[in-house]
């Protein structure tokens, strides 16, 4: 399926919770992610089940959706293919953590645009968990070239 569908845009999904009576904040890198709705504006991520991110959206209840540029695809990947369980991955891929303004939850400082969410749905979907989020803040830092990943390791951009 995946060489049907590829190339998709890649983002980093960020999310805080309290494990372990600790605030902990993490990355994930998703593919599978789309708008739901204009009115209400509505964004949907696919989580899969075993991931640590999955816990804690689904703990906290909320999520931002940070859209990257393309000279930071390896940060991406990095984020992609780490668990958050068990390392820091902003110290490790070198992002900066910053607050979201309206949810209590980290962004990615060098996004060029993200989407503050809250949790208004949650649909089963096999092996991930599809989480629809009410948009409660948006913005676009800057226009640039964004990521988009195509297989395996391999990401490419668009032209303009």
């Amino acid at each position: 399926m995946s060489e049907i569908t590829s190339p998709r845009q890649s983002v980093l999904v960020t999310s805080r919770a309290v494990i372990d009576s600790n605030i902990k904040d993490d990355i994930i890198t998703l593919d599978w992610h789309m708008p739901a709705s204009f009115s209400p504006q509505l964004y949907a991520i696919s989580v899969g089940k075993t991931r640590f991110s999955h816990k804690m959206i689904r703990s906290s209840g909320v999520f931002v959706v940070n859209f990257m540029p393309f000279h930071l695809y390896n940060e991406v990947l990095y984020c992609g293919r780490h668990s958050g369980e068990f390392e820091d991955k902003f110290k490790e891929s070198g992002l900066i953590k910053e607050e979201a303004e309206k949810i209590d939850c980290c962004k990615v400082k060098e996004a060029i645009a993200f989407l503050e969410c809250e949790v208004i749905s949650e649909i089963d979907s096999g092996d991930h968990t599809i989480f629809i989020g009410r948009v409660v803040k948006d913005g676009l830092k800057h226009d640039a070239k964004r990521v988009f990943h195509k297989s395996g390791d391999k990401f490419i951009t668009t032209t303009d």
